[in-house]
């Protein structure tokens, strides 16, 4: 098991996040040499609490190809949507939207407030709002936008959702 660097295939420093890249070389079931999968993850050489000294692969990160680079930093959906689903008070219906406004790269996150929250103050709603945008900056390292949508308002689709909407690529 090694990590490399996605972009130049190079190995990465240990505790650096990577791309998970397996090489086997039995005869047994699948033989593969080299297999990319795509996922992101650290590999940890120090010796384990409980005892053990082989490497160690620690969470996955996330994936290589869900991966958006927005003002140099690397963002992934599954961050956001770590945040959003431990977040009271909105859905786990969420949508990523990345746009450019001049030269700089904006991150707009609309997601659905559930609906067991019920207010009609306007105070709680930007209070809310506010907490996640905080929320995500402080674990993006970046300023993102949240838009507060009504239940059932982003569109539903049969099998995986279109969580990304990348409107620089327009």
């Amino acid at each position: 098991i090694e990590v490399l660097d996605p972009k130049t295939g190079e190995h990465v420093a240990d505790g650096e996040s990577g791309e998970l890249v397996f090489t086997t070389l039995h005869k047994f079931a699948l033989p593969l040499i080299r297999y990319r999968i795509g996922d992101l993850s650290i590999m940890n050489s120090e010796p384990c609490e409980c005892g053990r000294t082989h490497p160690r692969i620690m969470r996955i990160l996330g994936r290589t190809d869900d991966m958006l680079i927005i003002r140099g930093i690397n963002v992934f959906p599954s961050q956001v949507e770590e945040i959003l689903t431990g977040a009271q008070g909105v859905s786990p219906h969420y949508q990523i939207v990345v746009d450019r406004e001049g030269v700089m790269d904006r991150l707009l996150v609309r997601v659905e407030i559930s609906e067991d929250f019920k207010t009609d103050k306007l105070n709680e709603l930007v209070a809310l709002q506010r907490k996640l945008e905080d929320e995500l900056k402080d674990t993006l390292s970046i300023n993102a936008s949240i838009e507060l949508l009504e239940p059932k308002m982003l569109p539903r689709s049969e099998g995986k959702a279109q969580r990304i909407v990348d409107m620089r690529k327009m």
